[in-house]
């Protein structure tokens, strides 16, 4: 990927994730249909757990879940197909593998975490 490229893809990132809010609607919304479903049922899952242990832990662990889905959820093409290779991976079915490496610095990754800790610093 190019210099260019790769900041266009990380400006797409970052917007993404400006533009996704983090409270359960946001998230639903910005979720595909067949994905909302599986986010209703775990969210209220976990709510009725937290309502009976008084622990928000495993609920706050589904809303980060959630949200990351739902960035990945801008592109639905790309997302069903990394749901397909997923399953196809469980199947035991033989699926082409990108190393890691080579896939944070197709993607622009590391900088683009660089970038997000040091807003916090």
């Amino acid at each position: 990927m190019s210099a260019d490229a790769r900041h266009v893809h990380e400006g797409a990132i970052e917007e993404q994730q400006e533009r996704i809010g983090r409270s359960p609607k946001e998230i639903r919304a910005a979720l595909f249909p067949e994905e909302a479903g599986y986010f209703d049922r775990d969210f209220r899952r976990f709510v009725d757990e937290a309502g009976d242990g008084l622990d928000l832990s495993e609920l706050n662990k589904c809303l980060e879940h959630g949200w990351r889905g739902a960035l990945s959820s801008h592109d639905l093409e790309a997302h069903r197909h990394m749901l397909d290779v997923a399953d196809r991976f469980q199947r035991g079915e033989k699926v082409r593998k990108v190393p890691w490496p080579e896939t944070k610095a197709r993607s622009g990754f590391l900088s683009c975490i660089r970038r997000l800790l040091s807003r916090t610093a």
